[in-house]
């Protein structure tokens, strides 16, 4: 019997276009309380520091800040205990609520997010905005979705739209913040989740844009295209990130148990621990403080030497993973391309002191290091290209940053590292992988797509052992549906659509790429 084949309907049809503005509303409202936000932690970030420079001057202002830190700690130890969502990056809490893993109370998230992320990130801790920037947007998108009686698909689209325009107004990269929530986010390409999407981040950056201007986040002021004679420098470079990167990995994922075994006061006062620790650095070294986004900028002028970058990697790797591990609301994003700017850096300088590499080739590496870093930490190679693409202003180096980020994501690929917001959400989820009976409502639904190689491809409906908590309803090939039975084969490139309850969404997509991956793994 052949499968009935449903054909596109060729009447007018506004549901993307609806969508578009619904996202570009979204991106406008994200793009305003993110920009609200970046401009609240710039400000308060130059009195801390100028804070510094009058305790290094004269230490009895120590008596005004050591409140002011204790203040800051237990403010974020009652908003982080109101709502525990709030608690670090917020990227893994979004992914999970998309997945159906978990659910968050918007309002209640997104002011305590704002107000928590401002007070742990000004200070000059080691923290991003970006995270916090994509919860917030996240948030509005959710806001937004239920002020408008919009539930289901629906209700997720314009999360997505939101959690792109939170990143596309934090970085200025409306291109890189789409691709991001698709690959790394929602993992779906499907043509309404990247309309509404990047309709959103385009809203969003136009915000953004008018009030910061239009220069690049790190723009980098000379920019070279990198000869063919130096490639196989990247190989080495590539080689490098990958093993500091699975570095990068293990400390963020286990600077928990170092709280744990030496902690002698409650968890939820971590927060006091980088908030001490953060003061010498001000004295001492205040141009380090922050995210980075400063000292990024700093190597296309001048790139310090060997034994300071050194010393800037170590105090920027302990510190970060320190920072980010106290549970404070703020992000890893910033930090890890800081820290791949620092080992370009080092790679560079260490090339041109063998006589390998001309001086003013050394910004180059900074920026191919800040890819390939990002691409092996967060396992989204695609992101990472077209992200510091974007935020440098150049599309001299993509060939460059293809080859540093595949070669450094492979090398994390293959010592068995995860994506690290992927870890950190194995963390959250309170639903166990188990077999469960038959979901009695089927309110939501999952799309999947057929990987080339995977165990699902040129398997028939029948041979395949589906969850019993979901149903095979439709499987999309190119511009038709097919409605599916028994006899019905998929292939490659074939998008299947499943209903399920809400609750059982994430554990459905977990179950479908166990399959896609199966071959993979036997191969």
């Amino acid at each position: 019997m052949e499968e009935l084949l449903v054909e596109k309907n060729r009447n007018f049809d506004f549901s993307r276009l609806h969508f578009i503005g619904k996202g570009v509303a979204v991106g406008v409202l994200a793009g305003i309380i993110v920009a609200a936000f970046r401009k609240a932690i710039e400000e308060l970030a130059q009195i801390a520091v100028y804070f510094y420079s009058l305790i290094k001057t004269n230490p009895w202002w120590l008596l005004v800040w050591l409140p002011i830190i204790t203040l800051i700690c237990l403010l974020e130890a009652r908003l982080i205990h109101d709502e525990p969502n709030i608690k670090g990056s917020g990227i893994p809490q979004v992914e999970g609520q998309l997945s159906g893993f978990l659910e968050q109370k918007w309002w209640s998230v997104l002011w305590r997010k704002w107000f928590g992320g401002v007070l742990a990130i000004a200070p000059g801790l080691f923290l991003g905005r970006e995270g916090p920037s994509i919860q917030l947007g996240a948030m509005v998108g959710q806001g937004f979705a239920e002020k408008t009686n919009h539930h289901g698909v629906g209700r997720r689209l314009l999360i997505a739209g939101g959690s792109a325009a939170g990143l596309s107004a934090a970085f200025n990269a409306p291109i890189a913040g789409t691709l991001f929530v698709i690959e790394e986010v929602y993992h779906n390409f499907s043509p309404l989740v990247w309309m509404t999407a990047l309709s959103a981040a385009l809203a969003a950056n136009a915000v953004s844009m008018s009030i910061f201007g239009l220069t690049p986040v790190l723009h980098m002021q000379h920019q070279y295209a990198l000869p063919i004679r130096y490639y196989p420098y990247l190989l080495l470079l590539g080689l490098l990130l990958g093993a500091l990167g699975y570095l990068y990995q293990y400390l963020t994922l286990n600077v928990g148990k170092v709280y744990a075994k030496y902690r002698f006061w409650p968890a939820i006062l971590d927060s006091i621990v980088p908030l001490l620790l953060v003061l010498p650095i001000g004295l001492y070294w205040p141009q380090t403080l922050g995210g980075g986004n400063g000292l990024i900028i700093s190597f296309g002028q001048q790139v310090p030497g060997l034994g300071i970058l050194l010393g800037m990697f170590v105090l920027r790797l302990l510190f970060s993973t320190l920072s980010y591990g106290s549970g404070l609301p703020g992000g890893i994003f910033l930090p890890i391309l800081t820290l791949g700017a620092i080992i370009g850096a080092l790679y560079g300088q260490l090339l041109v002191v063998l006589g390998l590499l001309p001086t003013y080739l050394v910004a180059n590496f900074v920026v191919y290091a800040m890819a390939g870093y990002f691409a092996c930490i967060s396992k989204a190679p695609f992101t990472a290209i077209l992200l510091i693409t974007e935020m440098v202003g150049s599309l001299s180096h993509l060939m460059p940053l293809a080859v540093v980020a595949i070669i450094a994501y492979l090398l994390v690929d293959v010592c068995g590292g995860r994506p690290i917001y992927e870890a950190m959400l194995a963390r959250l989820k309170s639903v166990k992988h188990a077999e469960v009976e038959m979901a009695e409502r089927y309110e939501d639904r999952l799309e999947v797509p057929v990987f080339s190689g995977s165990y699902l491809q040129d398997k028939q409906v029948r041979e395949i052992s589906w969850p019993k908590y979901c149903l095979l309803v439709e499987i999309r090939r190119g511009e038709n549906l097919l409605i599916p039975h028994g006899d019905t084969l998929i292939r490659s490139g074939d998008t299947l659509i499943f209903l399920t309850s809400h609750d059982k969404r994430g554990l459905l997509n977990d179950k479908i790429q166990q399959y896609n991956r199966e071959n993979f793994a036997q191969g």
